[in-house]
């Protein structure tokens, strides 16, 4: 036998890890790793495990916020730290089912009778979850009513969706998802979407529901409005990692999927997550080969392969979870460290035929996590050459790809599930999330916090109030162009780049009637309003 091959099964046989009762496996058998790494990071890896154990009986893990985390508490609510807290996950959950019952019987409709889709308008984790979980498990032969997103403030992109949804709008709930009630992307499509209720006769508050917390800005307009529902959010759990709270469930519900069976795959994997023994922890087994390969500094970028059609947005999911939590400026002990792993991926095989020529022969500056799904279909498959499905296939391109990588150094970490279920899903979900707050502690950040997301809404705010100046300036003196400068000059800004980028998209569109008077440079180019 060849003598690389022997080693690399040998090697395997001590990498690759199953956990049977989460129809799951950990292969880390392509990954640098080795017994004096694990040796060296154990009182790493114990710290880590203590601060995780903390967190879920309640400790302020986000002290930038001074907040507990409880998304742990959302699959068990018997860890929540306080009676109450755990009946209202209890209860949530039961009203969440209730309600999909009378939504799905017709005993609550909308005007044009029985409800048929649900129209999510979300942005961040209030929406990347529920698609992940809608395309993951939906089925248009089974689904009980139809998704349909407004996952940005693009104005193209919702009317796409409202001519999609076409003449069944009186058919189709609305789900608003948003905590503070304020979150601008949310606001603006909430607004778009009762303007298209509105001009087709339609209440638009019969046919909506609201997730926000009590008290909350969006939480008095749905009571004021007297909207279908209200579900909670809590401030213990952050939007990237709401999937398993009324977020990601009602959708989940409505659209027909076992939500009890999510919640059981993501208490499953909790239960063994919450292992102390390294290598017997598959989310210990994944932050530490993330911290190896890219040094503990994030010097490697992670690139998602999903070799299955229905988990295809899982790559986008984990960019929010991962980048989020952990591309972090400072520690914990507000030392500069610019802490962070980016996350890239499309889906197998479509990426062999993309940048899976880069990865294999370009710059080595990642690490692939590969998604192997072992059944392929829940019928019989045809066989599109002798004893070969296009499932076979798959799983060959997946080999192969994999093996291509390891040829040339790459590395590569596979999760293997059985099967894309309601269990597993929630499994991947729990997954993930506990090695994001693992691996946050071993390079000691906050993981559960998010500043450079609310400085990018400070200066999106400021964008808007300049616009208003610019727009009051060029009103007083209608008939009169101006150029950036002048106007930088009038409005007493010295932000002149910014404003010739804003007066250029002002003349592009006909709503504030801005005109452009094309130069040769943008020094040389004005604005101004008939």
């Amino acid at each position: 036998m060849n003598n690389t091959k022997l080693q690399e099964w040998e090697r395997f046989q001590k990498y690759y890890t199953e956990f049977p009762s989460i129809e799951l496996a950990v292969d880390l058998s392509r990954m640098n790793v080795d017994d004096a790494f694990f040796a060296s990071m154990e009182p790493k890896m114990q710290k880590a495990f203590a601060n995780m154990a903390a967190l879920e009986k309640g400790a302020i893990a986000n002290p930038d916020e001074n907040r507990m985390v409880g998304h742990y508490w959302l699959r068990n609510p018997s860890l929540a730290p306080t009676p109450e807290i755990r009946k209202e996950i209890e209860d949530t959950v039961a009203g969440i089912k209730q309600f999909a019952a009378k939504i799905h019987n017709g005993e609550i409709q909308g005007a044009g009778g029985k409800f048929k889709n649900y129209l999510l308008i979300g942005i961040g984790g209030s929406a990347l979850g529920p698609q992940f979980v809608a395309n993951a498990l939906g089925d248009p032969r089974s689904d009980k009513m139809k998704p349909f997103f407004f996952d940005n403030t693009d104005p193209d992109g919702m009317d796409r969706v409202l001519a999609t949804i076409g003449d069944e709008l009186n058919q189709t709930v609305c789900i608003v998802i948003s905590k503070s009630g304020g979150t601008k992307e949310t606001r603006n499509g909430m607004l778009v979407a009762q303007t298209a209720y509105e001009k087709c006769g339609l209440n638009f508050g019969k046919h909506t529901i609201a997730v926000t917390m009590g008290g909350s800005e969006l939480d008095k307009i749905a009571s004021e409005k007297q909207w279908v529902c209200r579900f909670p959010m809590w401030d213990w759990v952050g939007g990237r990692t709401s999937e398993l709270s009324a977020v990601g469930l009602l959708p989940a519900a409505l659209q027909g999927f076992n939500i009890d069976e999510i919640l059981k795959g993501a208490c499953a994997c909790d239960d063994i997550t919450r292992n102390n023994t390294t290598t017997n922890n598959p989310s210990a087994l994944l932050s530490l080969a993330w911290f190896v390969s890219g040094n503990g500094k994030g010097t490697k970028n992670m690139v998602v392969l999903p070799y299955k059609d229905r988990i295809e947005l899982f790559s986008k999911y984990l960019q929010q979870l991962v980048m989020e939590s952990l591309g972090k400026k400072l520690d914990l002990d507000n030392i500069i460290v610019s802490q962070g792993i980016t996350v890239l991926g499309n889906k197998g095989a479509t990426d062999q035929h993309s940048y899976i020529q880069q990865l294999r022969d370009g710059k080595n500056d990642f690490f692939a996590t590969f998604i192997e799904v072992l059944k392929d279909q829940q019928e019989t498959a045809l066989m599109v050459e002798p004893k070969v499905t296009t499932g076979d296939f798959l799983h060959g391109f997946y080999l192969g790809t994999r093996q291509a990588l390891s040829e040339s150094q790459r590395e590569s970490i596979t999760i293997t599930i059985n099967e894309v279920s309601a269990f597993t899903v929630g499994t991947l979900i729990a997954l993930l999330e506990r090695s994001v707050g693992l691996y946050a502690s071993l390079v000691n950040i906050n993981a559960y916090h998010q500043p450079g997301v609310e400085a990018g809404k400070k200066a999106a705010g400021h964008v808007i109030q300049l616009q208003q100046m610019i727009l009051n300036q060029l009103q007083k003196n209608q008939g009169k162009s101006f150029n950036a400068l002048e106007i930088a000059s009038k409005i007493t800004s010295d932000e002149i780049e910014l404003i010739f980028k804003i007066c250029l998209h002002l003349s592009a569109n006909p709503d504030h009637k801005v005109l452009i008077n094309s130069g040769p440079t943008p020094a040389a180019t004005s604005f101004y309003i008939n």
